[in-house]
Order: C-alpha cells, then sequence, then structure tokens
C-alpha cells in the first residue's frame, strides 16, 4: 500500500456532512491542496477499505468483489488487488457499461489486470464458498432505483450469508436522502469516504449501512477548512449548547413555560410533555388542560402547576410566561381549537406539535419564532403531500416546512432533521428502534420548550432538545434493549444529558 500519515478508517465520525454532488465537485481542489492526483485519491479510498476488511475478518480468505461500471467500481478494484497481493483468493465479479469507464476507474481496472487478476461478467455463477462480500457496484452518484443487473447482483448478496463491506454508500441507497427506490444491499460495514454524506444518517439508511465507518483520505485538514454543508449532531454536541449554570442562578431565570394540551382522555400526553420540560432544567412549568386532568397530574408531579384550560387561565398564563408549548394530546375538537386560536394571536416564542400541527395544517400561518416538530405524516399534511413523498426527500422536505411556515422545523424519525430558514440544518445522528412507541413525541416537545425557557434560540434549542432526547434513549436501550421501550422511561435520564459535563 502507498499509505498515508492519515488512519487508514476510523469510527469516529465527523460532525460535517457533505452533499454527495459537492464532494464531487470538490475532489479535484481537494487532490490538488496535497498535491495527488484523483487516482491517487482513489488509491486511498481502496486501501481504506482494505484495512477495514482485513481487520474486521482478518480469517477471511476467500472475498467476493462486485464492480459496478463507474468509480465505486473503481474502489473495488483497488480493494481486489491490494487483498490479492495479501494472499486472499478474490472472485471480482464486474457489471459493463455501454460508455467508457471514468479514466481512474479504467486505469484501476488495468492495474488489476496487469497484477494477474480475472473479471467475471455480471451473470457469473458465484463461487459456493465465499467469506466476505466487497460492494463496489453503485456509488453516491445513483439517483433511481438499480437496473439490471446491478439489482440481481443486489439481490444475490442479499441473499448471501456472508458479510458485506459497502464502498462509500450500500448499492441502491441514495445518498443525497437516504431513499431507497428499489434493490439495496444490506451491508454489515460501511466505509464511506472524504465526507459523510446525508443518506448515510437519515431516510432508510438504518437498515441497511451496518456499522459506519469513515475516512477521510488524508483531507481532514483541508475538510476542516471547508464551511460545513450540514452539520451531524451527537452528545458530544450537547456541550456547545449547555454550560454549567452560575451558582447564583434562580428559578426565574430558567424560563416560565406554558403547556396547553390534554383533552378529554389524553392526559398522558401533556403530563410526559411537562416532566420533561421540568427533568431539562425549566425553572417553572404551567399545564392548563382538561379538568379531569388537574388532579391526576398534580398528584404525579407536584413540582409542576396545574389548572383547568378555560378563557381566563389561558390569558393569564400568556401573560405569565416565556415560552408556549401547544398540541400533547390537544385534539381537533373546539375545546384544542379555540385555545389554538388565542395562542396564535401571542407573540411568545413557542413550540407546536401534535394535533396543534393537524389544525395548522387545515389553516396554514408563517410565523418567525417558532419551532414545529412534525413526524412524516404531519410533515405531508403541513405540505399537502403524502407521507411516501416526504420519506422520499427528507431533506428537501424538513427545507419546504421551513420555507412555509417559517422559523424552525424539525422532521422526525431515524436521522431527525432540523432546519431554519436562514439554510442552517443539522442531522441529530441518536436514538434507535425503541422510540417507536407512543409518546416519545410528548417527551421531545417538552425537552425542546424547556430549553427554549433557558434562552436557548429556537434553532439551537432544538438541536439540542432532540440530541437530549435520542441520547436518553439510547441510554435506556444500552440498559433494557429496544423492544417494550417506554417514552417515560426516557424521563429520568434527561438530567444526565442536560448536564453534558457528567457525561
Amino acid at each position: 500500500m502507498t499509505g498515508h500519515s492519515e488512519k487508514q478508517y476510523t469510527d469516529s465520525l465527523s460532525h460535517s456532512v457533505w452533499s454527495a454532488d459537492g464532494i464531487r465537485q470538490a475532489e479535484p481542489a481537494a487532490a490538488a491542496s496535497l498535491g495527488i492526483s484523483l487516482y491517487d485519491l482513489m488509491q486511498r479510498a481502496g486501501e481504506a477499505a482494505y484495512a477495514l476488511a482485513r481487520d474486521q475478518y482478518p480469517a477471511g480468505s476467500h472475498w467476493l468483489v462486485l464492480c459496478g461500471h463507474g468509480n465505486n467500481g473503481g474502489d473495488g478494484y483497488v480493494v481486489a488487488r491490494l487483498a490479492a497481493a495479501a494472499g486472499v483468493k478474490i472472485t471480482l465479479i464486474a457489471c459493463e457499461g455501454a460508455r467508457p469507464l471514468p479514466v481512474e476507474a479504467a486505469a484501476a481496472r488495468q492495474a488489476w489486470l496487469n497484477a494477474g487478476g480475472e473479471i467475471h461478467p455480471a451473470d457469473s455463477r458465484w463461487p459456493e464458498s465465499i467469506d466476505l462480500i466487497i460492494d463496489g457496484l453503485l456509488g453516491t452518484g445513483l439517483g433511481t432505483a438499480p437496473r439490471a443487473p446491478y439489482n440481481a447482483l443486489i439481490e444475490a448478496a442479499n441473499r448471501s450469508s456472508a458479510p458485506v463491506i459497502a464502498l462509500d454508500i450500500p448499492s441502491g441507497l441514495l445518498a443525497e436522502s437516504g431513499a431507497t427506490p428499489g434493490a439495496v444491499i444490506r451491508a454489515t460495514h460501511t466505509v464511506t469516504f472524504i465526507a459523510l454524506k446525508p443518506g448515510l444518517l437519515t431516510g432508510q439508511a438504518r437498515d441497511w449501512v451496518g456499522q459506519l465507518h469513515q475516512s477521510t483520505l488524508g483531507l481532514s485538514g483541508w475538510l476542516a477548512r471547508q464551511p460545513a454543508q450540514i452539520h451531524r449532531v451527537t452528545a458530544e454536541s450537547l456541550a456547545l449548547w449547555l454550560k454549567p449554570r452560575r451558582p447564583c442562578s434562580h428559578k426565574g431565570e430558567q424560563g416560565r413555560l406554558l403547556l396547553v394540551g390534554g383533552d378529554h382522555g389524553f392526559g398522558g400526553a401533556i403530563r410526559m410533555a411537562a416532566e420533561a420540560a421540568l427533568r431539562s432544567g425549566a425553572g417553572l412549568v404551567r399545564v392548563l388542560t382538561h379538568i379531569e386532568h388537574v388532579g391526576p397530574l398534580l398528584t404525579a408531579r407536584p413540582e409542576l402547576m396545574v389548572q383547568r384550560l378555560s378563557d381566563d387561565t389561558l390569558q393569564q398564563a400568556l401573560n405569565w410566561a416565556d415560552v408556549v408549548v401547544v398540541g400533547p394530546g390537544l385534539g381537533q375538537g373546539e375545546w384544542g381549537r379555540n385555545a389554538l386560536k388565542v395562542l396564535q394571536a401571542s407573540d411568545k416564542p413557542a413550540l407546536w406539535d401534535a394535533d396543534a400541527l393537524n389544525l395548522l395544517a387545515l389553516n396554514p400561518e408563517k410565523r418567525q419564532n417558532r419551532v414545529i416538530t412534525p413526524h412524516p405524516g404531519e410533515a405531508a399534511r403541513l405540505l399537502g403531500c403524502s407521507t411516501a413523498d416526504i420519506e422520499s426527500d427528507r431533506l428537501l422536505a424538513v427545507r419546504k416546512l421551513a420555507a412555509h411556515y417559517g422559523g424552525v422545523a424539525v422532521l422526525k424519525g431515524a436521522g431527525t432533521l432540523i432546519a431554519d430558514e436562514q439554510g442552517q440544518m443539522a442531522i441529530a445522528d441518536v436514538g434507535n428502534a425503541g422510540m417507536a412507541s407512543g409518546g416519545m413525541g410528548d417527551v421531545l416537545s417538552g425537552i425542546i420548550g424547556g430549553l427554549l425557557g433557558q434562552k436557548l434560540s429556537l434553532y439551537d434549542a432544538a438541536c439540542a432538545g432532540c440530541v437530549v432526547h435520542g441520547a436518553a434513549a439510547d441510554r435506556v436501550a444500552a440498559r433494557q434493549g429496544t423492544r417494550g421501550m417506554l417514552a417515560s422511561d426516557l424521563l429520568p435520564e434527561i438530567p444526565y444529558y442536560v448536564n453534558p459535563e457528567l457525561a
């Protein structure tokens, strides 16, 4: 291997995410900054993938390398040559195309042939004994469902019991969105090159990527000098937003938060949101809810101030509050509609969730001092499209939400997205499948509301809140697994993350 000073690959992912197209356009300048060629970058990519494969599967003696007719295939040829030189038996299957290979991929292919390697056509019979599959079929430029023969090779790889290492991205997964319009390779590991791409972190990515690794190919210094297009935020990011309190701090400085919701039969939603706000550090939390929930809420959580929702109590509470959260358990009946009309006339910073969003979809209006937190179904109603449309391009959807409704939009899901009108965007790389249960969104609303009360900006509160929420769920999952996780299980874990000096 030619080698370079940086480790070949790493499990420590960066916090900068680039569009795949942005990386392709920047590659010539990036390579030039090191005084190397694009072919040298391809060599480095192959070295990183080979190093990962040998590290993870040192006993593997027979690898199947799948190469497409592009630069992703070029990376595969490099891996095959390096492995064969180290004594690994290689079966290489390649897809041919009507157009010539890109220059760098053609050179890598020729180097493989010059080293005595063989190339088998896409319709070749697979060997019976394979220890590892290297996926170099389709890279980050894919924008549609894979066509023949790629789809057949992808499906064959998924039927195999051998582990799969995907080069840059699992073939069939769209790098810009994480959408899966057709067949996708289910990778055991993915090693992505230069920068993280959005499709590795959101959409359907978690079903296909496996363990994600990154190699900057020696370009860490160059990347650090470039403005991040999208930020990947994790528990490590919390110290950026949440500083230790000064010793003489008092509750009035930590925000007066009003929560409105909990119609007849839906008291649990507003209770979880209110307790999450307290756990996130809000100084004073006041709840206006249906009269049937007042006693139970005060009994369960005496730190709350709880009253029956009425015209008088709502106006009094609005005059008192610094921040408003509306939506958990609100319902879409007259009770909730009347409250929302009053709240719409307020200029207080606010978070709208759940049925507040469903009512907003019926009467759209734009506000600059609001956070909205829809799941994909609610987002579809807000944008007048289908849930499938939202999931086909989550990044576009969250940008539209911020543009149409103002303030900050949070599009929930695996790889939650946060965006504002000014173009800032973040992907919260936290959370797990245990969060697929009722009440999780109510807890998130309370956390973000509590952070808004502590004078974080809309965008920072949304980012930090999403991270605290997902990290708390990860802490629960590490202890008890994902199946059977309750939204209320997160509540005791929240203080651990809103005090990052403890983490």
